[in-house]
């Protein structure tokens, strides 16, 4: 009778990491989609007939995208988070 009660034990951790992993999936393609939506829609801003811009604009812009990259890759390895968002033209 004990071998059924091990069984059950034995599929919670394994359950709970399915869900964690089902949630993680969920959320990084509903997130990885609208980040991807965001880029599109900044890259909008290229247009120079609606826009007034130069090159170190660009960068500018550029460079935050990039370094928030990095910081998602670093995010992933590690467990230490960062919610500040500082960008200025």
């Amino acid at each position: 009778m004990s071998e059924p009660d091990l069984k059950v034990a034995d599929d919670a951790p394994a359950s709970a990491k399915t869900s964690k992993r089902e949630k993680f999936v969920k959320l990084a393609e509903s997130r990885t989609v609208n980040a991807i939506k965001a880029i599109r829609i900044i890259g909008k801003l290229g247009n120079r007939n609606a826009y007034d811009y130069d090159d170190a604009d660009v960068r500018k812009i550029v460079k935050a995208l990039s370094d928030e990259i990095e910081a998602l890759k670093n995010r992933m390895k590690t467990t230490k988070s960062s919610d500040g968002v500082d960008f200025k033209l």
